[in-house]
C-alpha cells in the first residue's frame, strides 16, 4: 500500500532528478556558447538552486494554502513575482562572482528574456502541478472521510435494528416464565437456562458481521426451544439445511425475527397444531436461498398484522449489508405463508467500498 511517507518521498526522488538533469543540460548549452567549464556549473548549480528552491516554496504552500476562488490568478501573479525574483537574485549572484569577465557578462544580459521565461514556466507549470496534486488528494480525503461517516451510520442502523427486535422476544419470554413459575417450576428454570445461553450467544454474536448458516441454525434452534415451552406441542418446526448451504455465510441473527414473525401469525390466532419449516439451499455457489413458511388465516391476518417491523427491518439490513432491493420477498398461496430471502456469498465490506 502507498502511504504518504511513501508518496512524499517518490515525489522528492522525482524533484531532485528532474533538477539535476535540467542543470545537466543548463551546463552543457553553457558550453555549446564557449563559457568555461567552472562558469557554466557555476552558474547552472546557481540558477537551478534558486528556482528549484521557490518551486518548493510554491508546493509547500500550496500544502497549507489551496486558493479556492480565481486559482488561476494566483498562480499567474505568483509565477510573475517568483520569477522575477528569481531572476534578480541569480543575475546579482553571477554578476558578482564574474564581476571582471565581460564574455560571461555579455552572455549573461543577452539571455535575460529566455531565463526569465524559463523560470516564469518552471514556476507556473510547479504552481499548475501543486495546485491539481492538492486539489486531487483533498477530493480523496473528503471521500474517504465520506464513506466512514456512511459506514459509520450505517453499522449504527444495522445496531439499531438488531436491539430493536430483541426486547419484543424478551419481554414474550419472561411473561412466559412468569406464568411457569407457579405452575410449572421445571419447566420454568429450564426455560430461564434456555434464555440465558440465548441471550449469551446473542451478546457474542453482536461482535460479527457474518456467521455460517450452521451457527445461525444453531442459535435459532435455542429460540425455537424457548418458543416451543410456551406453545407446548402447537408449535413444531421442520428444518431442511443441505451440507453447501450449511457452509455458507449469513448476516448475524437474521433469521430469528422472520421466524418470529412466522409464529407469530401461524400460532396466534389458532389452537391447533401449527408447522414452520425452514429451507435453506446451496445450489448456486455464489447464493444462499433460505425458504421460510407458516400457514396462516386469511380471515384473521389483516386484524393481526401488526406494524411488520421484522420483515422490514430484514429487508432494510440486507439492503445496507448488499444495496441490493430483491433479497427478501414473501408470498401467500391459499393458507401458507413464504418469505424468500436470498444471501449473496460475497463480502459486504467490499461491496460498501465499491459504493
Amino acid at each position: 500500500m502507498v502511504t504518504p511517507i511513501t508518496k512524499g518521498r517518490n515525489f522528492y526522488v522525482a524533484f531532485f532528478t528532474w533538477w539535476l538533469v535540467w542543470t545537466i543540460i543548463h551546463v552543457w548549452v553553457l558550453r555549446e556558447y564557449q563559457i568555461s567549464f567552472i562558469q557554466s556549473v557555476t552558474d547552472a548549480f546557481t540558477s537551478n538552486f534558486l528556482l528549484a528552491s521557490f518551486c518548493l516554496l510554491v508546493v509547500n504552500n500550496m500544502k497549507y494554502y489551496l486558493p479556492r476562488k480565481e486559482r488561476y490568478w494566483y498562480i499567474l501573479i505568483i509565477s510573475l513575482v517568483l520569477s522575477s525574483l528569481y531572476l534578480f537574485l541569480a543575475r546579482t549572484i553571477l554578476k558578482f562572482w564574474f564581476k571582471e569577465d565581460d564574455v560571461y557578462l555579455s552572455l549573461l544580459r543577452q539571455s535575460f528574456y529566455i531565463r526569465y521565461i524559463t523560470g516564469f514556466l518552471m514556476i507556473g507549470c510547479m504552481s499548475m502541478i501543486s495546485l491539481l496534486w492538492y486539489t486531487l488528494l483533498e477530493q480523496q480525503e473528503n471521500e474517504q472521510r465520506k464513506e466512514e461517516a456512511e459506514k459509520i451510520s450505517k453499522d449504527a442502523e444495522l445496531l439499531k435494528l438488531r436491539q430493536q427486535l430483541q426486547p419484543h422476544f424478551l419481554f414474550n419470554s419472561l411473561n412466559s416464565i412468569s406464568a411457569l413459575a407457579g405452575s410449572q417450576p421445571e419447566k420454568a428454570r429450564h426455560m430461564i437456562q434456555q434464555l440465558s445461553d440465548f441471550l449469551r450467544g446473542t451478546l457474542k454474536k453482536e461482535e460479527h458481521q457474518q456467521v455460517s448458516l450452521q451457527e445461525e441454525i444453531h442459535h435459532l434452534q435455542l429460540y425455537l426451544d424457548i418458543e416451543k415451552v410456551r406453545f407446548g406441542h402447537r408449535l413444531q418446526t421442520s428444518l431442511l439445511i443441505d451440507e453447501q448451504a450449511s457452509k455458507m455465510q449469513i448476516p448475524v441473527l437474521l433469521l430469528q425475527p422472520v421466524v418470529e414473525n412466522a409464529i407469530k401469525f401461524g400460532l396466534y390466532d389458532t389452537t391447533d397444531e401449527v408447522l414452520i419449516s425452514i429451507l435453506a439451499k446451496g445450489e448456486r455457489p455464489d447464493m444462499l436461498e433460505i425458504v421460510i413458511q407458516n400457514p396462516f388465516d386469511p380471515s384473521t391476518t389483516i386484524t393481526t398484522q401488526g406494524t411488520g417491523f421484522g420483515l422490514a427491518s430484514i429487508s432494510r439490513r440486507l439492503y445496507l449489508l448488499y444495496a441490493r432491493q430483491d433479497l427478501i420477498r414473501t408470498s401467500k398461496t391459499d393458507s401458507l405463508f413464504t418469505t424468500h430471502i436470498l444471501i449473496p456469498q460475497y463480502n459486504p465490506e467490499i461491496m460498501h467500498h465499491k459504493m
